[in-house]
């Protein structure tokens, strides 16, 4: 006769399969979320100089965020990111189905030719300030007015995408375009990977306004996994 402590059963939770339930369990059972994600070195860095970043991060973490993909209704990004990584924006490494693609443009810079415009299986919008062009015919360009700096508020991005029934939004880059939903209140948590490397020198992450003191600092609640070599800091920045 097997012993209890001997006996396992076949549906019995790994800890890896519990910690990935933990992390990912409360944007599973919301409808209504925005996550920033962010990979960056153990010193801040999410670039070298010249812009190289592939990869920062390692396999796991490439999957945690495919995995955030799937969930999402809408995975964003910047005009920088879009010209720089000319990325696909689609769920590969997991199954699950493609978001909607979204290119904060406000100027209109991103080069017609990416990836994000010129596959027209994947939806995708263009939000582009007032004075810039549609860039191609495969995205749906959407018009938002610009604030003092040029730029677009994130509550209004924010808004535009849930009239459009996409209410979990995954804001994937750069470290300027989360800075700027983090700074305006407007991203539910963040989930930042950082890889057990030192760069020395490049691109920093997060770059938000200056403070004085640290009185003024953000502390907020925050647990942290592992992801193969990396650690996940899975910090909360609203309640849901």
């Amino acid at each position: 006769m097997v012993g209890s402590s001997q006996w396992r059963s076949p549906l019995a939770v790994t800890p890896e399969a519990q910690a990935l339930l933990d992390c990912l369990a409360p944007l599973a059972l919301h409808d209504h979320w925005v996550i920033a994600q962010l990979g960056q070195s153990l010193d801040g860095r999410i670039a070298t100089e010249s812009g190289h970043s592939h990869y920062i991060n390692g396999h796991e973490s490439l999957v945690h965020l495919h995995r955030l993909r799937a969930l999402a209704d809408a995975v964003l990004v910047g005009a920088g990111t879009a010209a720089a990584d000319n990325p696909q924006l689609t769920v590969r490494h997991v199954s699950g189905r493609h978001p909607t693609r979204v290119v904060l443009d406000p100027r209109g810079r991103v080069p017609s030719d990416m990836a994000l415009f010129t596959r027209g299986d994947v939806a995708t919008l263009h939000i582009t300030g007032p004075d810039a062009a549609p860039a191609a015919s495969h995205a749906e360009h959407c018009v938002l007015p610009l604030n003092a700096r040029g730029q677009f508020d994130p509550a209004k991005v924010v808004e535009l995408l849930s009239t459009r029934g996409l209410k979990r939004i995954l804001v994937e880059g750069g470290g300027i375009t989360i800075s700027q939903f983090i700074e305006a209140q407007c991203a539910d948590r963040l989930h930042l990977m950082v890889a057990p490397l030192l760069i020395g020198s490049g691109r920093p992450g997060l770059q938000m306004t200056p403070i004085e003191t640290l009185e003024s600092a953000l502390r907020p609640t925050m647990r942290s996994f592992r992801c193969g070599d990396d650690t996940l800091f899975d910090v909360e920045l609203r309640a849901f």
